[in-house]
């Protein structure tokens, strides 16, 4: 593995990620280098990642999301993430088809890693979404959501479940794709946020 030390990323796994991924090979070669740059050993153990994480969310608490994720995509369990895991999950999270998006969104909250989710799996994530929300925005949201507690019990009711029901992958993935609602309560994402505000300036 000369290259990580060269500081450049083999053709190989830029032509497999080119492949699997929408990103360009300028942009998987600069994404390479603030790689190595915080991450010299060209992996990226569970505390770098959530030191990194915490960067994109500095007005927020995202050490227990950001857990979360790294399990969700330390993809052989070995407590670090490589390049290609740390792109795929970029990709997965940001540039995806539905489906995909929607298989790691299952993952993400299939905490135990037993195949199916339970309401209080549902419970610890959005738990850790929660602290990644102002405090400011969440008294902006609806009354029948704006505690962990309840935005629980919402997407636990809008699969039709009852409290120890367990929820397969085949479950959560169709139930989400026919219900927009649902996909909004699981789901994170700061930057339709500021998509919104920068179309509210236009």
């Amino acid at each position: 593995m000369g290259n990580s030390k060269s500081g450049a990323l083999s053709k190989e796994i830029l032509e497999e990620l080119q492949l699997n991924t929408k990103f360009t090979e300028e942009e998987l070669s600069a994404w390479y280098q603030s790689f190595l740059k915080e991450c010299p050993s060209g992996r990226i153990t569970r505390q770098e990642f959530e030191s990194i994480y915490s960067k994109f969310f500095p007005d927020s608490d995202p050490k227990a999301y950001a857990q979360h994720v790294f399990r969700s995509f330390d993809a052989n369990s070995d407590g670090t993430l490589d390049f290609k895991e740390y792109v795929i999950a970029l990709h997965m999270t940001t540039a995806g088809k539905p489906t995909q998006k929607l298989e790691w969104a299952f993952s993400l909250y299939d905490v135990d890693g037993n195949g199916t989710i339970s309401k209080n799996e549902v419970l610890e994530i959005v738990m850790a979404i929660f602290k990644m929300i102002k405090p400011e925005d969440v008294k902006h949201l609806p009354d029948d959501e704006n505690t962990p507690e309840k935005r629980a019990e919402k997407i636990w009711a809008f699969f039709g479940k009852k409290d120890d029901d367990k929820l397969t992958e085949e479950e959560f993935i169709e139930g989400t794709l026919a219900n927009k609602e649902i996909l909004r309560l699981i789901q994170f994402e700061p930057q339709k946020v500021k998509e919104r505000i920068k179309e509210k300036k236009q």
